[in-house]
């Protein structure tokens, strides 16, 4: 299996599992953890656990607020300048989740 699918897998699932006992930097902890021992290369290593995250939050907020039929989404849509979408703000999430995993990730690189 390649580094990047084999990170982007592991960042994945190290993400839910810390997320289901840590708050939402958690993800960051999951990415910093994922470059530090499996190596990646020059721009994977931001993008590939960006993407990761990026995909694992926002398919975790659709699948909460569909439970909900989106009424906290609706309302947080409304607030920001979203004009009420919630499938916006939940692109919106990814990309925050996605953008903190990445700059972590860039960082365990570092370490």
């Amino acid at each position: 299996m390649r580094p990047n699918t084999f990170n982007f897998i592991i960042t994945i699932i190290l993400a839910f599992v810390l997320s289901l006992f840590l708050p939402w930097w958690s993800v960051m902890t999951a990415a910093l953890t994922t470059a530090l021992f499996i190596p990646l290369k020059r721009f994977a290593v931001f993008f590939v656990p960006f993407f990761a995250i990026f995909l694992f939050w926002a398919v975790y907020s659709f699948v909460l607020s569909r439970g909900n039929d989106y009424i906290l989404a609706k309302r947080i849509a409304e607030l920001l300048p979203l004009g009420g979408n919630p499938y916006v703000l939940i692109l919106v999430t990814g990309f925050i989740g996605g953008l903190a995993a990445g700059i972590a990730a860039v960082f365990g690189k570092q370490l």
